[in-house]
């Protein structure tokens, strides 16, 4: 939105970002979906159906101890929720 009313009225990329109350680093720092995170997510799917009592303790677990993946708790819980 700031890059179009940018182009359409003429003003500066920091005018737009100062009228619409937005940061430098928020403006620049695009999210960025990471094939990782789907392969989580898919991996989370697969043994929440396979296994209904698991939370997310056990199945973290399964995916550090016995699959043998370094993923970050927090990244996984985050994927998870």
């Amino acid at each position: 939105m700031i890059r179009e009313t940018a182009s359409k009225t003429a003003i500066f990329i920091r005018l737009a970002r100062e009228i619409f109350s937005v940061s430098q680093t928020c403006y620049h720092d695009a999210a960025k979906r990471d094939s990782e995170n789907d392969q989580i997510a898919n991996w989370l799917l697969r043994l929440t159906d396979n296994h209904h009592s698991w939370g997310f303790g056990l199945c973290f677990l399964y995916l550090r101890n016995v699959k043998g993946f370094g993923w970050n708790h927090k990244r996984v819980y985050r994927i998870y929720r």
